[in-house]
């Protein structure tokens, strides 16, 4: 005697061994023994042969209509051999009712499963709903085939329009064109980016990483909104100085300016200038709130991102030929340069000059600072303010600058087109610590720490970055900062760039004018400031850092030379010469921190942003020094 079962979901046969009336021992088709309830049992037969009745079974319920099947069977409750009987008009042979059986238990949405055996038709409301669900399943898997077949081809469907960055980098698994995208990638080998470079839904790499930080920082875009510019102050006295500014070529938010000027009677006065948005913008107007939004400036190389609209930064720049609303630190020094006395102003400034890097740095510098040099416009003021800059330093016996660290330069060229798309880079080094570098540090210095400590006096909270214990910090009360050897230090020489500079700036500006302060003591709206500028200049910075390593491999892939040299830092990373890729070399054997080596490089990865090299030979040894620096 044989027997159909139903185990783990599944229908089975086998071979009875034992009857014990409450349970069978059974052979399965498949040799394994096993112990049955009889309430499992769904037949009983003698013929076919247990391997031979769920073959010939499916095979005849492949002719059973499920649409006939459900119209014809009663509302009530049923089992499949009764069933099975009704609709042959006979008792049914072991393979029908076994047909009937599977063909009942294949179409759940037209048969609900009451138990072992038993099933009820369907509602025909529910029936409807059901099969309207399976349209809907066959259409959307029709629409995933077509758009995956798509992209395959390297085409982008229509449906993707508009939604290639969610695509990208914050996919809905839950939608079509997800898993449609998914599957191209599994069929292609390929990952999304770049499928989608393949399709042209990207124009390069630069496009993959640039548009991950907007959707994740500026989900509207970098665009500013229609905005009304305001009017700078001209009710302010005018400065009797000549104002100038030292910044790269490519700075367009002049910040600070110098002036220095004689004494009458022996000395100069020495002004910090420092461009005052804060006279123009509105605590709580459409302007703040844009840049309360940004918190700063986004730099990268080749672009960046202003926390003001254009026209905003043009009204308060400190720009040469004008004359411009700032506020001003004086230090009055007598002639062996010690400081006399300081005070600070509201007033416009005549800017003379916007002196750029590139072209000072050829004739000031530590060389022409000690043996004469040519003469240059502004030497006498440069000179001398580099004179002052180095008797605070040493009084603060702290250096302003880390001189051993080489910071880097990146122009991008974006008239050039490369084989990986618009844009050309240069990477320029430039060791920290030099003349220039000192002079602007060291000022800022005193102006950030001097205003700060004037905000701490008068009782007006302001934002200050705090170091001790070798950790850096945000705070709004005044504390001393290790690192730099002051009392306190408020960010205050940006105001156009970073939005703490200005929030301290209308603080000072408050204290100047003996008014109400715009953030009074124990303000929550200034500790929502400082926690939401920390977290975003943080990712701000990460971002300028991915996007440097981005165009450092983008300059190694346009020399076209695998050949490059490195410094050895720590086991097997190395940081290539002249720029500032630091990587892993696989393989590379065991080096002293410092020695210099020549590496081949065997592959770069624009999206993932990684170099993969050989290690060829050691250049050189380390000296003593290098060693100890490394």
């Amino acid at each position: 005697m044989f027997v159909l079962f139903e185990e783990s979901g599944a229908f089975k046969c086998g071979t009875v061994l034992v009857d014990n009336d409450a349970s069978l021992q059974v052979e399965n088709t498949h040799g394994k023994r096993l112990k049955l309830k009889r309430s499992h049992v769904m037949l009983q037969f003698d013929s076919p042969a247990a391997g031979e009745l769920l073959p010939r079974a499916e095979a005849e319920s492949e002719s059973l209509d499920i649409d006939f099947l459900w119209e014809v069977c009663g509302d009530d409750e049923f089992g499949f051999a009764e069933f099975a009987a009704e609709y042959f008009g006979h008792t049914p042979s072991t393979v029908e009712a076994t047909a009937v059986l599977l063909r009942l238990h294949s179409a759940p949405i037209y048969f609900h499963r009451k138990g072992r055996g038993r099933f009820r038709k369907a509602p025909p409301d529910i029936l409807q709903a059901a099969l309207a669900g399976l349209e809907k399943k066959r259409q959307q898997a029709e629409a995933i085939d077509r758009m995956r077949d798509e992209l395959l081809a390297h085409r982008l469907p229509a449906e993707f329009e508009g939604m290639v960055p969610q695509l990208l980098y914050r996919p809905d698994r839950n939608r079509l064109e997800t898993k449609a995208l998914e599957a191209a990638c599994v069929d292609s080998g390929l990952s999304a980016a770049n499928l989608m470079l393949a399709c042209g839904a990207l124009q390069s790499s630069y496009d993959f990483h640039y548009g991950r930080f907007l959707f994740d920082f500026f989900p509207d875009g970098e665009a500013f909104p229609e905005v009304t510019v305001p009017t700078p102050p001209d009710d302010l006295p005018i400065a009797p100085v000549r104002a100038f500014s030292i910044d790269d070529a490519t700075t367009t938010e002049i910040d600070d300016a110098f002036s220095v000027t004689p004494r009458a009677g022996g000395g100069w006065t020495v002004g910090i200038h420092i461009a005052a948005p804060g006279l123009g913008l509105e605590r709580g107007s459409a302007l703040d709130a844009i840049a309360r939004q940004r918190l700063s400036t986004v730099y990268m190389p080749g672009n960046k991102i202003t926390m003001l609209p254009d026209s905003v930064v043009e009204a308060f720049t400190l720009q040469a030929g004008r004359t411009c609303p700032a506020v001003s630190l004086y230090l009055e020094l007598n002639a062996d340069l010690s400081v006399a006395q300081q005070y600070s102003r509201l007033e416009r400034i005549p800017v003379e000059a916007n002196l750029r890097h590139h072209d000072l740095e050829p004739v000031f510098n530590e060389h022409t600072l000690v043996n004469g040099g040519p003469d240059y416009p502004w030497k006498q003021e440069l000179t001398l303010l580099w004179e002052l800059a180095t008797i605070m330093e040493a009084g603060r016996g702290k250096p302003a600058t880390n001189q051993t660290q080489t910071d880097y330069s990146f122009y991008v060229d974006w008239d050039v087109t490369t084989a990986d798309g618009p844009g050309a880079a240069s990477i320029t080094p430039r060791l920290r610590g030099a003349p220039l570098d000192k002079l602007v540090a060291e000022l800022m210095i005193v102006a950030n720490s001097t205003w700060g400590k004037r905000l701490d006096e008068a009782g007006i909270p302001g934002i200050y970055r705090v170091q001790g214990g070798g950790k850096v910090r945000m705070a709004t009360a005044a504390a001393p900062h290790e690192g730099l050897g002051v009392d306190c230090y408020a960010w205050s020489s940006s105001p156009l760039r970073r939005y703490v500079d200005l929030v301290n700036q209308w603080q000072l500006i408050s204290v100047l004018r003996e008014d109400e302060p715009v953030f009074p003591p124990k303000s929550p709206e200034l500790m929502e400031v400082v926690r939401d500028f920390d977290v975003a200049y943080s990712a701000y910075a990460e971002f300028q850092r991915h996007m440097e390593r981005y165009w450092c491999i983008r300059a190694l892939r346009w020399r076209d030379d695998a050949r490059v040299t490195a410094r050895v830092l720590r086991e097997n990373v190395v940081r290539i010469d002249d720029m500032p890729f630091v990587f892993k070399v696989g393989g590379m054997p065991l080096q002293v921190p410092g020695a210099h080596v020549a590496l081949e490089i065997k592959d770069s990865d624009l999206l993932d942003v990684d170099l993969r090299a050989r290690f060829v030979s050691v250049l050189s040894e380390p000296t003593l020094d290098e060693a100890a620096s490394e």
